[in-house]
């Protein structure tokens, strides 16, 4: 590198930055994908008196973020892994909400994190983008209030509780308590969302459980891992390019078909397994949040139970019964599965 630095006359990779002259660009110009192509813009040198390449670091105002101050009360927990709660408000200009301080769990105590409920926080106000975003197990945040996109972005083991104050006056559930593309990439954890959200909620989402009481449209899409139970109506292309996870949609007035895109998922009929694990997440959900939704549902247990829709990937499912034949016959289950992912 230094040799061909020096045929061109530079001393260094920074002394050549900008410097588009010494580009040798004919091949690419004259090759035939690129006829038609006008590159000038890519290839004008910008007429400037300073340096061409980076001597200087951006700030990102992260000393003035509310994450210090929840490091700061969560010391004991950091430190000793002491039990910590607190209180305080939250503005929209108070972005990644918790971030900083799981990551201060995280580089303390690895991909582990805390026992549950560790560190508990209770905001109140309207949180900014990425509410609780790559949360690790051990910290569970509570909103009283709303929030904008992104809740719970690549949440991470922790625990994210979504609700209006109760004083409020509108019904929680005619309403939206946060924005899209909630738990984006999440790998674990908990979301109990009193209210409604917008688009694509669970996208990407691999591993978290999450209540929520109405869903936007592509809900659930990519999703490969995780449950999600939507206690209301959901947007038109649910479960688009969904290969793995379950959703549990509650049905009421028997529609949820025509908004389900089901290319790559089947609607399936609920086994035992399947209903005591409803009731015991609704019951959870009901006791976070003060749903009432969730409250009508489980006091008409028998009758609503009826009313959900199954939303099972099919090669999700395949792998799935693989996997649970290879180990009644006590073979290789993840030779199974391989043998299963692979058609």
């Amino acid at each position: 590198m230094r040799e061909l630095l020096a045929e061109l006359g530079f001393r260094s990779l920074e002394e050549a930055i900008g410097h588009v002259e010494a580009l040798d660009t004919r091949k690419a110009v004259d090759h035939w994908k690129a006829a038609g192509l006008d590159l000038s813009p890519i290839l004008h040198r910008p007429d400037v008196d300073g340096p061409l390449h980076c001597v200087t670091t951006q700030d990102h105002g992260l000393d003035k973020a509310l994450d210090n101050q929840l490091i700061e009360l969560a010391q004991p927990a950091l430190t000793s892994g002491e039990h910590v709660s607190a209180q305080l408000p939250v503005r929209n200009v108070n972005r990644t909400v918790g971030t900083m301080l799981g990551h201060q769990v995280t580089k303390r105590y690895g991909a582990a994190g805390l026992p549950d409920d560790t560190i508990s926080l209770t905001f109140t106000g309207s949180a900014g983008q990425s509410f609780g975003a790559f949360v690790p197990k051990g910290i569970t945040m509570r909103l009283v209030g709303d929030a904008n996109d992104y809740v719970g972005k690549g949440l991470s083991g922790g625990r994210i509780i979504v609700h209006p104050p109760e004083q409020s006056t509108f019904v929680p559930e005619d309403n939206v308590v946060a924005g899209n593309v909630i738990l984006y990439g999440a790998t674990s954890g908990e979301v109990y969302l009193r209210g409604l959200v917008g688009e694509r909620f669970a996208v990407r989402n691999s591993g978290a459980t999450a209540v929520v009481e109405g869903v936007g449209d592509h809900g659930c899409e990519y999703m490969t891992g995780g449950r999600v139970i939507v206690l209301g109506m959901t947007g038109r292309n649910f479960g688009a390019g969904m290969s793995g996870g379950v959703a549990y949609v509650y049905d009421a007035d028997d529609t949820f078909a025509n908004r389900l895109n089901d290319d790559m998922v089947d609607i399936d009929p609920l086994e035992v397994d399947d209903l005591d694990f409803l009731k015991a997440t609704i019951t959870r959900h009901r006791e976070l949040t003060g749903s009432t939704v969730a409250a009508a549902i489980l006091d008409d247990w028998r009758n609503t139970s009826r009313k959900f829709a199954k939303v099972m990937p099919t090669d999700y499912k395949r792998v799935l019964e693989a996997a649970r034949i290879a180990e009644e016959k006590g073979l290789s289950v993840d030779e199974a599965i391989m043998a299963a992912a692979h058609g």
